[in-house]
C-alpha cells in the first residue's frame, strides 16, 4: 500500500467514544453517522471493548495495549495495525484485513478470526530522501510472536508467511487455514483442529501438536525437527473402520434399532468399542439406545437428535460432533472428549428406571472445552472433575447436578447455576466464569 506521508495523531478516550458513536449511528441508519476511521491514529491503551466497529478503518493504527475485548471488527481494515499486547479476547474479526498486523503478546482467546487475512503486508509512505519508506512500527510486519490464539476460530484464515513463533493455538479451530511458509517455531497447538489446513513449508521446529486434529493437513516440506504429535488424530484409522456403505455395519445398526424397539425380543445390541466410526458421517435421528462405543472415534459425526439413552461412550472421541437435541439421558461419557461439540438442547439428565430409580448421566473427567451446551437438560448429572473451560452453558437446567472439582474458566453459566447445582466443591474459576 503506497500513500502520502503519514502523520500519527494521538486520540483521547473522549475522541474515540465520539468516533464510535458516529459509526454506530451509521450502522443503525441514524442522523450524524460516519464511518469510523482510526487510520494512523494512536489509541494505545484506550478502551474500545464491546463496540460494533464493522467495516471500520484501522490501517496503520497504533493500538498497543488497547482493550478490544468483545469488539466486532468484521470486515474491518486492520492493515499493518500495531496490536501488541492488545486484549482481543472474544473479539469478532471475521473477514478482517489483518495483513501486516503486529500481534506480539496479544490476547485473542476465543476470538473469531474466520476468513481473516493475516498474511504479510506493509504500508509504504512517501519519503523525501528514500522515495518510499516502509512503516514498521519498530517491529517486522505480520508478527504474532507469543500471541495467544487459544480457542480462537481461525477457520479458512490466511496466514501465509506469518511469523507466529511461540504463539499459543491451544484448542484453536484452524480448519482450512492457509499457513504456508509460516514461522511457527516453538508454537503450541495442543487440542487444536487443523483439519484441511495447509502448513506446506512452515517452520514447525519444536512445535507442540499433541492431541491435535491433523486430518487432511498438508505438511509438505515443513520443518518438523522436534515437533510433537503425540495423540494426534490423523487420516490413519484409530481402530476397526466402519463405513456407511458397508453391509455389515448397516445390518448391525438395523439390528440394534430393532432390539431397542422390541425391548430386546428381536435384533441384537451393537458393540463398537474402539472402532473408528468417522466413515459413518451421520447417525442423525437414529435409535442407538444403549449403544456401546467405549474408546471409539466419533470425531465430527452427526448425531443430532439421536436416541442415545444409556449409551456407553466412556473415553470416546466426540470432538466437533453434533449432538444437538440428542437424548443422552443416563449415558456414560466418563473421560470423553467433547471439545467444540454441539450439545445445544441435548437431554443429558437422568434416565428413569422401573421402581422410580434414576440412572444419572456421567460427564465425569470429560473434556468439554469450547463446547456449546446452551439449553441442555443437565439435571442430576454427575460431572465431577470435568473441564468446561470456555463452554456455553447458558439456559442449562443444572438442578441437582454435581460438579465437584470441575473447571469453569471462561464458561458462560446459567444465571441460577450457584442456586441449583447440587455440589460444586472444589470447582475452579467459578467466580471468573
Amino acid at each position: 500500500m503506497i500513500g502520502r506521508p503519514v502523520t500519527y495523531h494521538r486520540l483521547s478516550q473522549d475522541e474515540v467514544d465520539n468516533i464510535c458513536l458516529r459509526h454506530a449511528n451509521l450502522l443503525q441508519g441514524r442522523m450524524n453517522g460516519a464511518r469510523a476511521s482510526f487510520a494512523y491514529k494512536v489509541i494505545e491503551g484506550l478502551d474500545l471493548s464491546g463496540r460494533n466497529l464493522t467495516d471500520a478503518d484501522f490501517s496503520g493504527a497504533v493500538m498497543a495495549g488497547a482493550n478490544l475485548a468483545g469488539t466486532n471488527f468484521s470486515s474491518a481494515n486492520l492493515f499493518a495495525a500495531d496490536l501488541r499486547r492488545a486484549n482481543l479476547a472474544g473479539a469478532t474479526l471475521r473477514r478482517a484485513d489483518m495483513r501486516g498486523a503486529i500481534l506480539r503478546g496479544a490476547n485473542l482467546t476465543g476470538a473469531d478470526l474466520s476468513q481473516a487475512d493475516l498474511r504479510e503486508g506493509a504500508i509504504a509512505q512517501v519519503d523525501r530522501e528514500k522515495g518510499l519508506a516502509i512503516i514498521t512500527h519498530e517491529q517486522r510486519p505480520n508478527e504474532a510472536v507469543e500471541a495467544n490464539f487459544s480457542g480462537a476460530n481461525l477457520t479458512n484464515s490466511k496466514m501465509t508467511g506469518a511469523i507466529a513463533q511461540r504463539a499459543d493455538f491451544s484448542d484453536a479451530v484452524l480448519i482450512g487455514a492457509r499457513m504456508q511458509r509460516a514461522n511457527l517455531r516453538g508454537s503450541r497447538f495442543p487440542g487444536a483442529n487443523l483439519e484441511g489446513a495447509d502448513l506446506s513449508g512452515a517452520d514447525l521446529t519444536e512445535a507442540d501438536l499433541s492431541h491435535t486434529v491433523l486430518i487432511g493437513t498438508k505438511l509438505d516440506a515443513a520443518h518438523t525437527r522436534g515437533m510433537c504429535t503425540d495423540g494426534a488424530l490423523t487420516d490413519a484409522p484409530t481402530g476397526p473402520e466402519l463405513a456407511a456403505d458397508a453391509d455389515e455395519t448397516a445390518k448391525a445398526l438395523e439390528a440394534h434399532a430393532l432390539w431397542c424397539e422390541t425391548g430386546g425380543k428381536q435384533g441384537a445390541p451393537s458393540t463398537f468399542d474402539g472402532a473408528d466410526m468417522r466413515g459413518l458421517k451421520t447417525l442423525s435421528g437414529r435409535n442407538l439406545t444403549a449403544l456401546q462405543a467405549r474408546g471409539a472415534t466419533l470425531y465430527g459425526l452427526d448425531l443430532g437428535g439421536a436416541q442415545l439413552q444409556g449409551a456407553r461412550l466412556e473415553k470416546a472421541d466426540l470432538r466437533m460432533a453434533s449432538l444437538r437435541g440428542a437424548d443422552l439421558r443416563g449415558a456414560d461419557l466418563t473421560g470423553a472428549r467433547l471439545n467444540n461439540a454441539d450439545l445445544r438442547g441435548a437431554k443429558i439428565g437422568a434416565l428413569l428406571l422401573p421402581n422410580d430409580r434414576k440412572l444419572a448421566a456421567s460427564l465425569a473427567a470429560a473434556v468439554l472445552r469450547y463446547a456449546d451446551l446452551e439449553g441442555a437438560d443437565m439435571r442430576d448429572i454427575s460431572a465431577t472433575g470435568a473441564d468446561f473451560s470456555y463452554a456455553n452453558l447458558k439456559d442449562c437446567d443444572v438442578r441437582r447436578a454435581r460438579f465437584t472439582g470441575s473447571c469453569f474458566t471462561g464458561t458462560a453459566l446459567p444465571a441460577d447455576f450457584l442456586e441449583h447445582a447440587d455440589d460444586i466443591a472444589g470447582a475452579v474459576d467459578l467466580n471468573a466464569a
